[in-house]
């Protein structure tokens, strides 16, 4: 048997040769960067000896921890950026909706909010859970049983208590609210009360002459005239009235819990002439809480809610549940003048952050 040396054989010998010389080379600059060898070594060593000193339940918690934050990253990465529009754009995007003397009126025959009818139950269920599938069923229970049995709790509420639209359960109920339940907008309305007043007034101005002014509503009472000149209406900004109360406006930004983005939120100047009354009706849901700033308060004015009256006040916020039967008059004498409150809708404090997005999001104006 003849022994015949392979050619990797002899490409094997020169290998050690290549070995060395790039082991010199190595060397060579390791040595000219020992200093900053030494730090990375120190650095690896103090790692491994933490890591050593840890058991494995902190261990398995910190790989938990950093798959989560590696998740979430994901998860947020991936979803479409909010655009947070200007005021400018608001104005525009309303116009572009229809406005009508100021007020905007729902051209959608879908509003679940102006309209009644068997499939409502079904398309607030299509809109939770094209909500749910762009973000979580977490913390859904109270909406998902609320839009599940809405029927039942419509129809079997109490005579003093019917949201017309959607009742949300386990809610606290009370007729009135107070102060502290949304204690950082209440007061924050309560200091820019004279810079409210003082824009009201310039609008008032325009009732010299007989027919309604530009962008107030006139709604229908049993007695008397109700006048409201609307910023915010169902979700929707007021492009040309805001315009007339800028200052206002700006303020309704700042405030934290403000419902502006769903049909369930308003925000208006409210006008009662002497002798007016108001027909007792139910508001549109329990998710809400109505707040009234007393602006101009006559004698002989009150708001019943649930047979519960009050009196309003100027400068003072005062805190309603309007889901309940209300009314409203103004028995004063003619030279007393209006009744006047600037009403916004705040967010019930028990409705958490998460119920309040998926809010948003089903009852979104033109949903």
């Amino acid at each position: 048997m003849v022994w015949v040396p392979l050619r990797s054989a002899r490409t094997d010998r020169r290998a050690p040769l290549r070995a060395t010389r790039c082991a010199n080379m190595s060397v060579e600059w390791l040595v000219d960067w020992s200093w900053s060898l030494d730090g990375l070594r120190d650095f690896i060593a103090t790692g491994i000896q933490s890591f050593r000193d840890c058991d494995a339940t902190a261990l398995a918690a910190v790989a938990c921890l950093l798959v989560l934050f590696v998740w979430y990253c994901y998860h947020v990465g991936r979803e479409q950026p909010r655009a947070y529009a200007t005021v400018n754009a608001l104005m525009q995007s309303a116009e572009a909706n229809g406005v009508q003397n100021g007020y905007v009126y729902c051209h959608s025959p879908e509003c679940v909010r102006c309209t009644h009818h068997d499939g409502l139950n079904q398309k607030l269920y299509h809109n939770l859970q094209e909500y749910a599938k762009r973000y979580s069923w977490s913390g859904m229970g109270r909406i998902h049983k609320g839009i599940r049995e809405q029927g039942r709790y419509l129809n079997s509420r109490p005579s003093i208590q019917k949201p017309e639209v959607f009742f949300l359960p386990d809610l606290p109920t009370m007729p009135y609210f107070a102060r502290d339940a949304q204690k950082h907008d209440v007061e924050l309305l309560e200091r820019n009360f004279q810079t409210i007043l003082c824009e009201f007034e310039t609008l008032y101005k325009a009732f010299s002459n007989c027919s309604l002014p530009q962008g107030w509503k006139m709604n229908s009472t049993p007695s008397g005239e109700w006048f409201t000149f609307y910023l915010v209406n169902q979700g929707m900004c007021v492009p040309r009235n805001c315009r007339r109360c800028p200052r206002t406006y700006r303020l309704l930004g700042s405030l934290r819990t403000c419902i502006g983005n769903n049909v369930f939120g308003n925000a208006c100047i409210s006008v009662l002439s002497p002798g007016t009354v108001i027909a007792e009706h139910y508001g549109p849901t329990n998710i809400r809480i109505r707040c009234h700033l007393g602006l101009k308060t006559p004698s002989n004015c009150e708001l019943v809610v649930g047979g519960e009256p009050q009196c309003w006040a100027e400068g003072r916020c005062l805190l309603f549940d309007d889901s309940f039967l209300h009314t409203a008059f103004h028995e004063g004498p003619p030279e007393e003048g209006p009744r006047v409150v600037f009403m916004v809708d705040l967010w019930h404090p028990n409705v958490a952050a998460a119920e309040r997005q998926a809010l948003d999001f089903i009852f979104a104006p033109g949903r």
